[in-house]
This record gives C-alpha cells, sequence and structure tokens, in this order.
C-alpha cells in the first residue's frame, strides 16, 4: 500500500502531508521531529492514533480513507465506491486496525517498517552471506544454481519414473560401487589362486631334482611358490574386506544379499538394468552440479540463494555502482566503498523486506529516519539514487535533518520523481488544504 495523505490534528494546529508514490523525503526535521513523525507514520495504520487521518492506496488500486476523529467512531471509506467498509478492518476489539487484518502488530510494524542508520549498520553486519555471494561472477554464481536446480528436478523425474525416492540413487550407486568391487577383487583373487597353484606344484616337482644339483635354485624354486601363495592369501583378504563394506551397504538398505537387493526392491527399482542406470547417471549429474556450486559459493544453500536472488543481485549491481562512484570521486576510498556498499545492501534488503511483511502480498511503505547519518558526502548520492530507483514498491518515506539529503532532492523533485517536503514556520494549515505540504 502506499500513502497518499496524513492528516494530524495537534490541539488547535492540523499538519498535512502529502506523500509521493515512490520517495518523499521530509527535511529539516531533527531526532525528536523525526521520532515523532514516524510514530504517527507507523501509528496511523494500527488502532489507537486518534486525530490521525489517513488517505492510501493499496497494491490492487484500492483507494481508502481512513478517518480517526477524536472523541467520535472511527471509520475506513472506499473512495471510488463512496461505501463505508470499517468493518474489513475492525479487529475483535471492535477497533479499526490496517496492520491487524495483515496479521501484523504494532511491535513486529516498528521493527520492520522503521529504517535506521543503526539498523542499516546492524543489517549490513548479519548479511555477509549475500555480500558474499554479491562479489562472485553473478553470470557463474547464477549458471551453477540453475544446474542443481534443473539435475535435482531430472533426479526427481526419473526417481518417480521408477517409482522410488532420489535418495534411492545415491543408495543403489554405493551398493552397486562395493558390488563391482567385490567382483574385481574376488576375479583377480581367483586368477592369483590358480596362479599359485601352477607355480607353487611346479617349483615343489622341480625343487627335488634341482635340489640334488644347484641346492640354491631349489631354494629359489620354492621361495617363489612361496611368495605366489602368500599373494593369493592377500587378495583374499581384499576379497573379504570389500564383501564386509558390500555387505554394510546392504545392509544400511535393509537387504541381506545383492541379489536380495535386486529383487525386493521397492517397486522392482532395480529390476530394470535401464531404469536403474538413468537414475544413478541423474545422481552423478546432481552430484557434478552441487561441487560445482560449492566451489563457486561455498557452503549456501541453492534454494537459500534462489530465494534471495534479488537481494544477491541487487547487491552485486550495487557494488559495482558504488565502486564505479568512488573510481570517480578523489574523495572517496575503497574502504568507504565496501562499507557504503554494504549498507546499500542492507537498504535493499529491508526494502524487499517491508513487500512482504503481512499475511498477504500487501506491502507497506517503509519510514527511512536519517540512514545516511556520518556517511562521506561523495557515498550519499550513489545510496540516494539506489533508494530512487528502489522506491515505489514499497514506498519510501525518508525523514532527515542533512543538508546534502536535501539538497539532492530538491533537484531531483524538478523531475517529479520524488517529493521534498520542508517545514515552514508559523503557519497553520487546515486538513482541506492540500497545497502546502509540512507546516510545524
Amino acid at each position: 500500500m502506499r500513502f497518499e495523505r496524513m492528516v494530524i490534528e495537534a490541539g488547535s494546529n492540523t499538519f498535512s502531508l502529502a506523500m509521493h508514490p515512490r520517495l518523499t523525503i521530509i527535511a529539516g526535521v531533527g531526532p525528536v521531529e523525526r521520532d515523532g513523525l514516524a510514530g504517527e507514520l507507523i501509528g496511523a495504520l494500527g488502532s489507537s492514533r486518534a486525530g490521525v487521518h489517513l488517505e492510501l492506496v493499496t497494491d490492487h488500486g484500492r483507494r481508502l480513507a481512513v478517518f480517526r476523529p477524536a472523541g467520535a467512531r472511527h471509520r475506513v471509506v472506499d473512495i471510488d465506491e463512496a461505501a463505508d467498509v470499517s468493518d474489513e478492518f475492525r479487529n475483535l476489539d471492535g477497533d479499526i486496525s490496517l496492520l491487524e487484518r495483515e496479521g501484523i502488530d504494532l511491535r513486529k510494524a516498528r521493527r520492520a517498517m522503521r529504517l535506521s542508520k543503526a539498523d542499516l549498520a546492524s543489517s549490513a553486519a548479519s548479511d555477509q552471506l549475500i555480500g558474499r555471494l554479491a562479489e562472485q561472477d553473478q553470470t557463474e554464481l547464477w549458471s551453477a544454481a540453475a544446474r542443481v536446480r534443473v539435475t535435482a528436478e531430472q533426479l526427481e523425474i526419473e526417481a518417480e519414473a521408477v517409482g522410488s525416492a532420489p535418495e534411492d540413487a545415491e543408495v543403489i550407486d554405493r551398493i552397486e560401487q562395493r558390488h563391482n568391487t567385490v567382483e574385481a577383487a574376488v576375479e583377480i583373487q581367483t586368477r592369483l589362486r590358480r596362479l599359485a597353484i601352477v607355480v607353487a606344484g611346479t617349483a615343489c616337482i622341480l625343487s627335488v631334482p634341482v635340489a640334488t644339483s644347484h641346492p640354491a635354485m631349489a631354494g629359489y624354486l620354492l621361495a617363489v611358490g612361496a611368495l605366489t601363495t602368500t599373494l593369493a592369501f592377500i587378495f583374499r583378504s581384499r576379497v573379504t574386506r570389500a564383501e564386509r563394506a558390500e555387505a554394510q551397504a546392504l545392509e544400511e538398505a535393509g537387504a541381506d544379499s545383492y541379489m536380495g537387493f535386486q529383487v525386493q526392491r521397492v517397486n522392482g527399482l532395480v529390476s530394470d538394468h535401464h531404469s536403474r542406470r538413468r537414475l544413478v547417471e541423474a545422481a552423478e549429474d546432481h552430484r557434478e552440479a552441487a561441487s560445482r556450486w560449492v566451489a563457486v559459493a561455498g557452503d549456501v544453500s541453492v534454494d537459500w540463494a534462489l530465494e534471495h536472488h534479488e537481494q544477491i543481485a541487487g547487491a552485486a549491481k550495487l557494488r559495482a555502482d558504488v565502486r564505479s562512484l568512488g573510481a570517480l570521486s578523489s574523495t572517496a576510498h575503497d574502504q568507504d566503498a565496501d562499507g557504503t556498499a554494504a549498507l546499500a545492501q542492507a537498504l535493499i534488503m529491508r526494502m524487499a523486506s517491508a513487500r512482504r511483511i503481512g499475511s498477504s502480498t500487501e506491502s507497506f511503505p517503509i519510514i527511512l529516519d536519517e540512514p545516511f547519518a556520518g556517511l562521506d558526502p561523495s557515498m550519499k548520492p550513489a545510496l540516494l539514487e539506489l533508494l530512487s530507483r528502489t522506491a515505489g514498491s514499497p514506498q519510501a518515506i525518508l525523514l532527515t535533518d542533512d543538508e546534502d539529503v536535501a539538497s539532492w532532492a530538491r533537484l531531483e523533485a524538478l523531475a517529479g520523481e520524488l517529493s521534498i517536503l520542508e517545514p515552514t514556520p508559523h503557519r497553520t494549515v487546515e486538513a482541506a488544504d492540500t497545497d502546502q505540504h509540512v507546516v510545524a
């Protein structure tokens, strides 16, 4: 939703704030005034702000007016339909609350909708993971993620085709590998055993006549026979180890033997050699894709990265923008650029989260309370440009006492991309007066 206008009755004075649909900058307000305005803007959506009236547009284009006269019944009116729709927004106590309709209490709304410099810094510190992914080559990163997703889907298809689960491919592959190891070891051991029998028998037969004329040669013949026999025993022990490994894998799969595994698998999974082969190949492709992803992104879940694609891609673009600005500015340093990029990343994430803090798809405005205080003046334009491009979904309202921000906003307001509201002292504006933006 977007605020169009908020009217605050304060004693004999009435303040009217007309909001830009994308970005409104309220300049010239100190910490106390910012705190009060943020409270009124968020509280206007709750149930306890008598004397605060609100006109807004929902994400679906519905124009509503919320009237909260002191000492009288609060109402919500559908402006286009000229109909009282208050009952849609009443809570269990009978009060009007746009927040509670979305399953949000005032505390959660304050945390989600208000963003200060401290909040940005805290978010920047906790968003190192997104920052790390944003530093990677984005083409390679998302190509690897897409490959993991495609191979996972193919694995699901092959598993479903044989009436199993993707995890079965790992079981099958492990058992097949160990069974092949057993067969290879048995084949070598069989050959060595036959060779040992031949060599040992020959050595024994020859050693008798040779012993009389060449005793040393007879000793060599006996040694060769003994060595061959020893090798046969060594490979027999390898066969035993391979069989134990296969038995362990079969036991984990709930089978007593390889043949039993072949026969008893659910839905005849392994009875079809071609189906088994396709499933194992799909599992191998998926493992290779997962390995490539780990090489690019580290120990980050692909699903998590895809869920945060917008924030990661935005942070990557922001880092490039900030570094470009730093390269052009003689006063901007690499450390400043990195810090600003981290703040920009946190800003993107908080803007994105404001789009879905409720139980429905309705967005809520985000209130920025002097978020760029203390930054190098040369770095503020990049962040303000980012805010200007990002604002609109959700609507952003920036409260500031920073002349750098105000000067930038005055120029941008000329193009109609945003509006700047600045207090004008010693005048009072009635609620119906929409020409003057803010009066203090």
